[in-house]
């Protein structure tokens, strides 16, 4: 029949030009990380080699401080009265015996995460309740100056300068020796970013540890590397110490509040706006002994595929759409390059959406040769070199992911990271629609709100 004819030709010139399109993104995309990964082997064989500069250090190793100081833990906290108890509770034991005070954001309208936070406060007077002017949810970068004001409040009251300012989350678990850590580092850094550690999840192993893998290489190699090559460093929102001087100094500029109260990703901008202003940042990989324990943040993440979409989709967007509208391009070739990886998220999900496309309208051709016994189209040379390319890069690349996971959970996980790469893709591709769409038909003129997602604290905390 020859419309028959005429339709496997347009499946057929379908099927080669999404190939093709998604087969020299996919080797774009390829090279960038290659190069992220060499660097990467380059300082560990350097470090294999005894030099000291790439070395990881033991917390011990460090100098102690020249001027020890007090230190303000924030935690912006809307709807968290299922986690906040426990968090506070841990907290407030790992941090014994150090000069800190732990500063809790709430909502007036949230009546039960206030209770929780206020039967700790009751009970510890290093935790102090504050409220927020207006109802939530407002954006987590509204919590947080909220919170400044009440540490300016309470350095005139007190007469005491805090040193830093350390960013937590709800839902965190945190290391007993991170504030002995920033109280080292933060007189050389105005930002001190330790790695964050998701916890596996037993009745989640495909979503919630897809974090695992994504989160142990980001913060394994891609943000040591990025720290090396001088680019700016963005914070992660947790587990990261800021100068109190540096944050000062961002207030001063913004009508007193060092915090961007519209902006959906303020963690990450924070950290760029520093570097641009010529405050230096670091990513400290340190071990708190010589047992090996990183000194880490460690928190559960989205269990279900909804949450994470959503999650996902608020990074995306204040990333990669509205990140490149705040922040432009400043900074030297590091930074260039670094930004670029930072906002490519939106093009890696069109060529991953391409190539599965492809591969259904491959497979649909595949089957139609085997029924009828018409002969397969010929793959263009160019196009099966890169292929032919692609997957020995493939092959590296979950090699790369698989080695990351299991140095931190162990073998079998290492092996399910792997497959686990089609969940990553499959939630960046629904994340990065969704982002696209919202910020296409968003109200530019309307303030964004706290879009969280529900959060779960660890009822066995020593088995992190």
């Amino acid at each position: 029949m020859p419309e028959a004819g005429a339709f496997l030709q347009l499946v057929e010139l379908a099927f080669r030009e999404l190939a093709l399109f998604a087969a020299f993104g996919f080797l774009l995309g390829a090279v960038d990380t290659l190069a992220v990964d060499l660097l990467w082997l380059r300082r560990a064989a350097q470090r294999w080699l005894g030099n000291r500069k790439t070395a990881e250090p033991c917390l011990g190793e460090l100098p102690p401080p020249a001027d020890p100081g007090r230190h303000a833990v924030f935690v912006p906290a809307w709807d968290e009265a299922d986690v906040i108890g426990p968090m506070l509770e841990h907290a407030v034991q790992q941090f014994a015996g150090q000069d800190y005070r732990l500063f809790v954001g709430c909502y007036p309208n949230d009546v039960r995460t206030i209770a929780e936070v206020d039967a700790m406060a009751a009970s510890n007077a290093n935790v102090e309740r504050v409220i927020c002017a207006r109802p939530g949810p407002t954006t987590k970068a509204d919590c947080l100056n909220r919170l400044w004001t009440a540490l300016i409040a309470e350095e005139e009251r007190t007469g005491r300068r805090f040193k830093s300012v350390i960013l937590h989350d709800a839902e965190d678990v945190v290391h007993p020796a991170e504030i002995v850590l920033f109280d080292r580092l933060i007189e050389h850094h105005d930002l001190v970013q330790i790695p964050v550690i998701p916890l596996p999840h037993p009745k989640s192993p495909w979503v919630a540890g897809h974090y695992c893998d994504e989160f142990a290489e980001a913060h394994g190699k891609d943000l040591v590397i990025r720290d090396s090559i001088g680019a700016g460093l963005p914070s992660a929102g947790v587990g990261c110490a800021i100068a109190r001087d540096a944050l000062g100094a961002l207030a001063a500029e913004r009508g007193g509040v060092p915090f961007d109260a519209d902006s959906l990703t303020e963690d990450y901008e924070l950290g760029l706006s520093l570097a641009e202003r010529g405050k230096n940042g670091t990513f400290a990989r340190c071990r708190a002994d010589r047992s090996g324990e990183l000194v880490a943040v460690y928190a559960h993440f989205p269990a279900t595929l909804g949450a994470a979409v959503r999650q996902k989709t608020r990074w995306i967007t204040g990333i990669a759409l509205y990140g490149w509208d705040r922040l432009g391009w400043h900074g030297n070739a590091a930074d260039f390059w670094m930004r670029l990886r930072d906002r490519s998220s939106i093009l890696a999900a069109l060529i991953l959406l391409a190539a599965y496309a492809a591969a259904v309208l491959g497979f649909a051709l595949l089957v139609v040769h085997l029924v009828s016994g018409r002969e397969l189209p010929q793959l263009p040379p160019i196009l099966a070199a890169i292929l032919t390319m692609n997957a020995s890069l493939l092959v590296w690349r979950l090699a790369i992911r698989a080695f990351f996971t299991g140095r931190i959970y162990g073998l079998r996980q290492a092996l399910i990271a792997v497959p686990r790469a089609v969940v990553s893709n499959i939630i960046a591709m629904i994340s990065a629609r969704r982002a696209v769409t919202g910020y296409l038909f968003s109200h530019r003129d309307r303030r964004p709100a706290w879009d969280k997602t529900a959060h779960i604290f660890p009822d066995n905390i020593g088995t992190r």
